[in-house]
């Protein structure tokens, strides 16, 4: 928007000087052939007068001077045909030698005619001829005066402009790099309220509403977490009653109920107290943190008796995703294995750096396999658990600018692919980004704002 401002005032200010500056120009040249034509035409009668006075030795020793010769092409005629001066073949016209005087411009030449009193035969007449450069002496220099004059108003304007636009856009600029903040999740970002009235009250209002998101989304959060802590009563309760029931068989359905209930009511917790976290600047050694989860879960595997094995690279491996959000994702797969697997079922856990895609994480398993497609879909589970798994695994991969596939394993069982955005491909190529977002047509002003807030 700068410099749209800055060229919309230095187009408008180029015309205007233009529509100053050529007819002054006009008018410069012009002034300059009557200047011209007036001089000319007093030393033509002064040396008219001369000729009648002082006959042609006056004549001669007054062209011989350089310092009282006219400009221009002089001719002297006296009486007896004599001619003094430059020679011409074209004689004075009957005018002159009537006595009349005369200054005109004949095909772009200033012509000048003066006599001296007498009788037609006894005339002295005086022509000068001035040539185009002569009638238009100084002319150049003038105009290119105007022309600087011009340039540096021209100029004082674009910089006047561009201060007036720098005080407009730098606050919009500001705004937008607010809303940015907002839309990544830094709730407590806010905007310095500076700018133009309009850009103020627009910085206040978007500082009003990112309280009020963040108000909100504490109160949600807390009531989520206040009902999932409320549920943990109920629940011992029933898994208390549980352990009394005598029929074995009744009782180990209903501890697995239980178990699948308990499981969703931390689920539903330890999602409502996840901060709010700008995943798109975090970054983690996914490597690093995977290999601490499968530690984690290898002392539960070797009870049951299950093979967990682990491939992961010897290098760091920087994934764009929060070191919190990626234990998360490793501990929602591998406790759905446990959980909808037999005790004894092989598990496989491994990361490889695709120089395509990214970090890729895959999780396999030998058991029976996903039982549909539609499993990641939030809350939805074919297995009686609570649904919430695999979505918190999507969602995460999606926001570190990955995705997640699900297929079959070469061990028989469900296949999870993650795919995590890598962070040192992003940052081999930001200068490619960068002029691809330039050369995107963005919209402006406040559809851009709203944009960049998520409203569609």
């Amino acid at each position: 928007m700068r410099w749209r401002l800055t060229l919309l005032v230095a187009a408008t200010t180029s015309a205007v000087v233009l529509a100053f500056l050529v007819p002054l120009a006009l008018i410069v040249r012009s002034l300059a052939e009557e200047r011209s034509l007036a001089e000319a035409s007093s030393q033509a009668q002064t040396l008219a007068v001369i000729a009648a006075v002082q006959g042609a030795p006056g004549v001669k020793a007054w062209l011989d001077d350089p310092a009282k010769r006219p400009t221009g092409k002089v001719t002297v005629w006296l009486p007896e045909n004599q001619t003094l001066g430059d020679q011409v073949s074209v004689p004075p016209t009957p005018e002159a030698k009537a006595g009349v005087a005369s200054a005109q411009k004949i095909d772009g030449q200033g012509v000048i005619y003066s006599a001296a009193a007498g009788d037609d035969a006894d005339r002295r007449v005086v022509r000068i001829v001035l040539s185009g450069a002569e009638l238009h002496d100084g002319v150049g220099r003038r105009t290119f005066i105007l022309a600087l004059l011009g340039l540096l108003m021209l100029g004082l304007s674009v910089v006047a402009a561009d201060a007036l636009a720098r005080r407009v856009s730098h606050p919009i600029r500001d705004l937008a790099g607010a809303a940015d903040s907002l839309h990544e999740g830094r709730l407590e970002t806010r905007t310095e309220e500076r700018g133009p009235p309009e850009v103020v009250a627009m910085a206040r209002a978007l500082n009003r509403l990112a309280a009020r998101i963040e108000q909100l989304l504490i109160a949600e959060r807390e009531s989520v977490a206040d009902l999932s802590h409320r549920l943990r009563t109920p629940v011992t309760a029933l898994r208390l009653d549980t352990e009394s029931i005598d029929d074995p068989v009744i009782a180990e359905r209903l501890e697995l109920h239980v178990d699948n209930l308990e499981r969703t009511v931390d689920a539903v917790l330890r999602d409502a107290r996840r901060p709010v976290r700008p995943n798109m600047a975090a970054r983690c050694d996914a490597a690093t943190v995977i290999g601490e989860r499968v530690a984690f879960w290898s002392a539960l595997a070797d009870e049951q008796g299950r093979s967990l094995r682990t491939r992961l690279p010897a290098i760091t491996t920087w994934a764009q995703i929060d070191a919190v959000d990626l234990t998360d994702v490793v501990d929602a797969l591998i406790d759905n294995v446990f959980a909808h697997t037999e005790e004894g079922v092989p598990l496989e856990v491994s990361v490889t750096l695709d120089p395509a895609e990214g970090v890729v994480l895959v999780v396999e398993d030998g058991g029976p396999g996903l039982p549909g497609s539609d499993v990641v879909n939030r809350g939805h589970s074919n297995a009686g658990s609570s649904g919430l798994g695999l979505d918190i695994v999507r969602r995460a991969a999606i926001a570190s600018g990955g995705r997640l596939e699900l297929g079959r394993s070469r061990l028989g069982g469900a296949q999870v692919k993650v795919v995590l955005g890598s962070s040192e491909l992003r940052r081999s190529e930001p200068t490619l980004r960068r002029r691809r977002q330039r050369g995107a047509k963005q919209p402006g002003g406040l559809r851009s704002l709203f944009l960049r807030l998520g409203f569609r």
